[in-house]
């Protein structure tokens, strides 16, 4: 039976305004690579961060819809509209604006660029491994962030323990979980949840794109991974 993991938005909105509760999107995968109208979205606050769509890091930004009535955080100074007290970083909010009015611009070109290069990676991952999985939705390119890609890979468990550790020697920058998870030695929580028993027992790595990658990057990853399992 296929488990179907990605989140309806509207769904989970009326059910909070069934129950009378608050409703937050962690929006961080989604502003600046999708369309939001706040104005027919009907959460209660949405947030964002910078980097995830080439700004700064270390600032991001919280919507609060103005009807959602809460507590100041840090009392103090008017500034957040009274709900936070602190030095503003300006030169890191000017740049994460300007980034997220950059991507909006270039929004569509740089979607259908992007789906281009996910979609070429899995072409040749399954190509070259015929059993591989694609862990939740990610390998579905209409049900999944097209910025993302989490490989559950085939391969024995001597080779698991070293998968790591080869992609980075040869520079290739990607992660067993979540940045939240960083310096755990422990597999992505979520994973555990959705995955069969086969499937815990091997290597998943999740994948990144944006603009500044293309297909001759994912020509480099899959000859370090033919080079890899055949040595």
């Amino acid at each position: 039976m296929k488990l179907e993991i990605y989140l309806d938005i509207n769904k989970v909105s009326n059910l909070c305004q069934k129950y009378n509760s608050f409703f937050h999107s962690d929006a961080v995968q989604a502003v600046g690579h999708y369309k939001i109208d706040l104005k027919s979205l009907k959460i209660d606050f949405m947030s964002s961060a910078g980097h995830k769509f080439h700004g700064p890091k270390g600032v991001g930004f919280t919507y609060i819809n103005n009807s959602t009535k809460i507590k100041s955080f840090i009392c103090g100074g008017p500034q957040e509209r009274g709900l936070r007290a602190g030095t503003e970083s300006v030169h890191n909010i000017v740049g994460m604006t300007k980034a997220l009015e950059i991507a909006d611009k270039n929004m569509e070109k740089e979607t259908l660029y992007v789906r281009s290069i996910k979609k070429y990676m899995i072409e040749n991952l399954s190509n070259l491994f015929p059993n591989i999985h694609f862990n939740g939705e990610s390998g579905d390119m209409t049900n999944s962030t097209y910025t993302v890609l989490n490989v559950c890979f085939p391969i024995s468990n001597d080779k698991a323990a070293m998968l790591d550790f080869q992609l980075d020697l040869k520079g290739i920058a990607c992660s067993k979980g979540s940045a939240c998870q960083s310096g755990s030695s422990e597999g992505s929580h979520v994973l555990s949840e959705i995955q069969n028993d086969l499937h815990k027992k091997l290597p998943s790595v999740r994948f990144s794109f944006s603009h500044n990658n293309n297909k001759e990057e994912v020509d480099y990853l899959i000859e370090t991974l033919k080079e890899f399992i055949n040595s």
